[in-house]
């Protein structure tokens, strides 16, 4: 097509114009063909230069008419960009169409496998055997508590330096009173507490699972999100030997005969007097490793005697009873119990991992 800066073929190389764009098979012979519809050779770039040689009336009949093909050139122009990019994507959808026929005749000779629990699931559910049949029955409270359930009932009141353990996850639900992800199980045990004094249940022998929340670094050891099983006892003549023992039981029966367990002195607002308890290094088994710091001893949790004001926040009677609580991590048990060096193996969800433990 010839270009020509006279405005009396200017109807029929409009005509022609909206043909080239009309032919267009494709985006890239609609892109090759933009400098001969809009570009500077183009037709209109040319009329465009002619209007100036016109006189006053001339020029505006013209510019009026070459707007008109402009719009008509312009509009035809997205149009059929539109159109051809549809069609594109059609062709695209058609290639990428996966046909399942191929898939559903496998599926009858090779029915699929059934999915398992988690390890740390799986952790949790034995851990709950072993404390049943030690006699404790499994309770369960809310993730989501007010503060005085996760701190003050547990004797940590506002800007007590114990607070300064937990980096805690606020929650803004438009309450008056603050809100948290609980950084530990021990808001069940009051919870349990409470319900036990208002319906005259006592005494309780309990433990209480479930997920947790603290924003630690994840590394060998920690995860932010982790899972916890805390135990209760509230009896007449609970001293700390028989915790002592209840943590030894546990153990041996959880861990095997081979391994044990050490009490050392610890701090808790919520325990009097408290202590940690270890387990023998499983990894290492008690010769020193990096999991263990070389100490070939792992700190599980913490446990001691309910301290007496713990017990009036919820309304116990503390000269008629006693009791005592530990608490410890579920991830930390499934680590110690299967050899896993690294706790973060827990949530990466490889599946060479998680397949180990179907």
């Amino acid at each position: 097509m010839t270009t020509s800066s006279s405005f009396d073929d200017l109807a029929e190389r409009s005509r022609e114009l909206l043909a080239l764009i009309e032919s267009a098979g494709s985006l890239d012979e609609l892109r090759q063909s933009e400098p001969v519809l809009i570009g500077k050779r183009s037709p209109l770039a040319a009329w465009q230069k002619s209007l100036g040689s016109l006189d006053a009336a001339q020029r505006a009949e013209a510019g009026a008419r070459l707007q008109d093909v402009r719009r008509q050139v312009q509009t035809a122009l997205a149009h059929r960009r539109e159109v051809l990019e549809r069609r594109a994507r059609d062709e695209r959808a058609a290639q990428d169409r996966l046909d399942l026929g191929d898939v559903v005749v496998r599926s009858v000779s090779a029915p699929l496998r059934a999915g398992h629990p988690g390890l740390v699931a799986t952790t949790q559910r034995e851990l709950e055997d072993v404390f049943v049949a030690m006699g404790f029955t499994v309770v369960e409270g809310p993730e989501v508590e007010t503060d005085w359930y996760n701190f003050e009932a547990l004797n940590i009141p506002p800007a007590h330096p114990a607070r300064g353990m937990w980096d805690t996850f606020y929650v803004d639900l438009g309450e008056p009173e603050t809100v948290v992800l609980r950084t530990h199980t021990s808001p069940t045990q009051v919870h349990l507490m409470e319900a036990a004094v208002a319906e005259g249940t006592l005494p309780i022998h309990a433990v209480a699972p479930g997920r947790c929340f603290r924003r630690d670094t994840p590394d060998a050891r920690h995860l932010a999100v982790f899972h916890q099983i805390e135990g209760l006892v509230v009896d007449r003549d609970v001293t700390f030997a028989d915790m002592a023992g209840v943590i030894e039981t546990f153990t041996r029966a959880y861990f095997g005969p081979d391994i044990t367990s050490r009490l050392r002195p610890a701090y808790f607002p919520f325990t009097e007097p408290s202590a940690e308890f270890e387990i023998t290094c499983t990894i290492c088994r008690g010769a020193g490793c990096r999991t263990c710091s070389s100490t070939g001893w792992i700190e599980l949790g913490g446990c001691g005697m309910v301290d007496p004001a713990v017990f009036e926040a919820v309304g116990i009677d503390v000269e008629h009873w006693q009791g005592f609580a530990f608490g410890f991590g579920i991830d930390r048990c499934a680590q110690m119990r299967f050899g896993i060096a690294d706790m973060r193996a827990l949530v990466e969800n490889d599946v060479r991992f998680v397949g180990q433990f179907s």
